[in-house]
């Protein structure tokens, strides 16, 4: 069963956070899908890492590219894994049915969305109870994290 750890991300836009932890992730030469919650979703996530820091580059495609199976990070809103990636990041209160085949789970929410935040705590509540490891990170200033629990 995959870690599930919770990214509790109040100090920065929550594409930003999600960009650190990719190139974090992608350093460390493993594969990743990005769930997100709409087609939508997915365009601004894919806009987001092509422009977000001029001085960097973090591969990743989408249903348009050629070979998704060859992308490190994936970006989509359907359950799918064409890169065979070990991370899975859940975007937009995302859950999935499954998470078989992960071996980590990153679940983003904006803190300062308190939807996002009531509804993250429902979904660790809920996935505590099935018998998930689960792991909080809260955001410090900076921008870097420290495990809580």
């Amino acid at each position: 069963m995959a870690e599930i750890s919770f990214y509790h991300v109040t100090r920065q836009a929550p594409l930003q956070a999600l960009a650190r932890l990719m190139e974090k992730v992608y350093g460390q030469g493993l594969k990743t899908v990005i769930r997100a919650g709409s087609e939508e979703r997915v365009k601004e996530v894919d806009t987001y890492l092509w422009t977000y820091n001029p001085a960097s580059f973090l591969p990743h495609g989408t249903a348009n590219s050629k070979d998704k199976s060859l992308q490190p990070v994936y970006i989509t809103a359907d359950e799918e894994n064409p890169n065979a990636a070990t991370v899975l990041a859940l975007l937009d209160n995302v859950l999935p049915e499954t998470m078989n085949g992960y071996e980590r789970v990153l679940y983003l929410f904006d803190g300062q969305d308190e939807g996002q935040t009531r509804t993250a705590r429902q979904h660790w509540k809920d996935l505590k109870e099935q018998g998930h490891s689960l792991a909080y990170w809260e955001q410090q200033e900076g921008g870097g994290w420290k495990r809580s629990a």
